[in-house]
């Protein structure tokens, strides 16, 4: 009796411990996939970071991302304007293929299909927990006349992220109000919201009527001068929700806070982390802490308070224990601007800082100062520190992950292409080519870069930039003029030909 015991104790911990291996192999399954954490600023530009070559700033924290892990100097948001940029990641397309994809207002219809293949659906798929916290400006609901004061649907959730704690679209337009999961936050019943940019709704002062309410003046031809929110004049009309609004200098604590309980959430299984802190978009209006210590106005304190936050992330991550199999990218969704709107020292305490570094142009540009942006990427488990002079594009992001993740994307339906190999350092070559979308399109292929003729304006009024609009064709060799000096096209009719073609045969590109 005593052996027949025995064995039913052995064959019992034979089972438990067969079941506990199966457990801990599927454990080890899952947790070998790397988390993902995209930290997107917002307008910041190729030089605005120290590492890459700023003097007038410096940005620790995100200078030791790029210290550990890869700085790629060639690296490019898909548009000069943070919209179709944005809509690029998504999708893993070209925002020039759809209609409506322009800078959106802020009561816009959803412009991310549900239907189809997205970034963080791709990820959901493959086992991960996603969430977005910060800035979204992809649109909500199914039309422009919306009710702000139940579900908006659809929204970041019904695209692929589990979690989701936004702002609908920048912090200069209405409504200037955080939304989690598909509801306003904070919002009380008996106040409801309502929204407008064509025509003046409430009682509610404005920057145009009442000038003297203003902590912060706007530039004028902006048209920051409609309802006043937190002493900013803000783009569009809003009434109610009083108690939902929220205070500009709070807008980077509260996401790093949303950031930070995610990543506790979900640190003992594959998450994705979209955040997308609001700086150094307008208004530039940074927490007090950071008022006055970089010397360059508010959009200088803006910047250090990105950096700051970025160093919050990496730290939380090595609290957690979780920073080694992390991939931490860092970008930004489009160039740079200075006086975007409002005065806040950007150009009057300039103090000798170039935003755009080597580059021309800026936000809005077709010029590399448009799109090139810095980017940076660390996964301690499997990259090195190095410099990648790789050409890299983010909208590979669909396509690379699904690599990574081992998931199957339709390769006709995507300008997404697999880069893994790249952005992990492995490859030193990159892309063949890109298109760039600001004024007009343009196409970098090696070492040449063609922007297609264009009837715009050449430098934008308001904000001073160089569009890269002109009636000719326009050449550039950028390993010998990165800063897009002369114009090599009349001596090099071929080359403008081959790559007017190859634009060409993209743009129309019937299967995608």
């Amino acid at each position: 009796m005593n052996k027949q015991f025995f064995c039913r104790i052995l064959a019992f911990s034979f089972v438990t411990n067969l079941i506990f291996l199966k457990s801990f192999l599927y454990a080890q399954v899952i947790n070998s996939k790397p988390n993902i954490i995209f930290i997107l600023a917002d307008d910041l530009g190729y030089g605005d970071v120290s590492s890459y070559g700023a003097t007038k700033i410096h940005t620790p924290n995100i200078d030791a991302l790029a210290n550990q892990g890869i700085r790629f100097t060639n690296a490019h948001a898909t548009a000069s304007t943070c919209t179709p940029s944005r809509y690029s990641l998504m999708t893993g397309k070209y925002a020039f293929r759809k209609n409506g994809t322009g800078i959106l207002p802020g009561d816009a219809a959803l412009i991310i299909p549900t239907d189809k293949v997205t970034l963080p659906n791709m990820l959901k798929h493959a086992g991960y927990t996603t969430g977005l916290v910060g800035k979204w400006h992809l649109g909500l609901g199914e039309q422009v006349q919306k009710n702000w004061n139940k579900e908006i649907k659809p929204g970041p959730n019904e695209v692929g992220f589990d979690y989701a704690f936004f702002f609908p679209a920048t912090a200069d337009r209405v409504p200037t109000v955080f939304i989690e999961n598909n509801k306003v936050a904070a919002l009380e019943s008996n106040d409801t919201i309502e929204v407008n940019y064509n025509t003046k709704i409430g009682n509610e002062p404005t920057g145009a009527e009442n000038p003297e309410l203003l902590k912060m003046q706007a530039s004028s031809g902006h048209g920051h001068n409609n309802t006043i929110v937190n002493g900013i004049g803000r783009i569009g009309f809003m009434k109610g929700g009083k108690t939902a609004r929220w205070a500009d200098e709070e807008l980077s604590l509260t996401f790093l806070s949303k950031a930070k309980a995610f990543i506790d959430s979900n640190k003992s299984h594959p998450f994705f982390l979209y955040f997308t802190p609001t700086e150094p978009h307008v208004p530039r209006m940074p927490a007090t802490i950071f008022k006055g210590k970089s010397g360059l106005g508010f959009r200088g304190d803006a910047i250090l308070q990105l950096d700051w936050t970025v160093g919050e992330i990496t730290k939380k991550l090595k609290e957690s224990g979780i920073d080694k199999n992390t991939i931490i990218i860092f970008s930004s969704d489009n160039g740079p601007v200075l006086d975007d709107g409002y005065q806040d020292g950007a150009v009057t305490q300039q103090n000798g800082h170039t935003p755009w570094g080597p580059l021309r142009g800026g936000k809005y540009s077709a010029f590399e100062a448009g799109t090139r942006i810095p980017f940076i990427i660390k996964w301690p488990k499997e990259t090195k520190p190095q410099v990648s002079d790789a050409l890299v594009n983010q909208i590979d992001m669909l396509a690379s992950f699904a690599k990574l993740t081992g998931q199957q994307v339709p390769d006709n339906t995507l300008d997404s292409r697999n880069e893994l190999n790249t952005w992990l350092g492995k490859d030193i070559k990159g892309r063949t080519s890109i298109v760039e979308q600001g004024g007009t399109l343009a196409i970098v292929s090696g070492t040449w870069k063609y922007i297609q003729p264009s009837n715009g304006e050449a430098k934008a009024i308001l904000t001073n930039i160089e569009l890269g609009n002109n009636k000719l064709p326009q050449l550039y060799d950028l390993t010998k003029d990165i800063g897009e000096t002369n114009n090599v096209a009349a001596e090099h009719p071929d080359i403008v030909n081959r790559l007017a073609k190859e634009l060409a045969g993209i743009i129309n590109d019937k299967k995608l």
